[in-house]
């Protein structure tokens, strides 16, 4: 039971702070009560998949591996914002122009993000098309889609 609390206490203050170091993070435990070893510490890190990501200003944080900057989604946002030029819509379609050669790339990015909107993509070359149901958010797919270039 106490490896389960100590687990849940860890998910909870990578979600409610910055963490930077392991050290910190043992800090935190037993500022809550729970002190912990380095050694417990590095593996309930390796347990909860936590990751590190990056801040605005350049230093890392621990987060969780759902999280919008974590590791994986962070490498699927920065192909999407660096090979992606232009994003249009038409009926229950986006189409996205990409670099020569990207579009596999583009395409793996979106299907990654999981929406539920989106049913399938289908990439050639340098372009994408994202099929969308209801027909009636493929505006709002769009604009999702083009905040992820930024």
């Amino acid at each position: 039971m106490v490896k389960a609390r100590r687990q849940a206490k860890i998910l909870e203050l990578v979600r409610t702070r910055v963490i930077e170091t392991q050290e910190e993070l043992a800090a935190a435990l037993a500022a809550e009560g729970i002190p912990v070893t380095q050694a417990t510490i590095s593996r309930d890190i390796k347990e909860l998949q936590l990751t590190k990501v990056p801040m605005p200003d350049g230093r890392y944080r621990y987060a969780l591996p759902e999280e919008p900057g974590a590791a994986a989604g962070e490498r699927w946002r920065r192909i999407f914002r660096e090979a992606v030029l232009t994003i249009d819509h038409s009926g229950n379609l986006v189409v996205i122009k990409s670099l020569p050669g990207t579009a596999q790339g583009v395409a793996a990015a979106i299907d990654h993000a999981g929406w539920p909107e989106m049913i399938g993509t289908v990439a050639g070359d340098d372009t994408v098309i994202v099929v969308v149901k209801p027909a009636d958010a493929t505006g709002e797919v769009a604009e999702r889609l083009k905040g992820l270039m930024r």
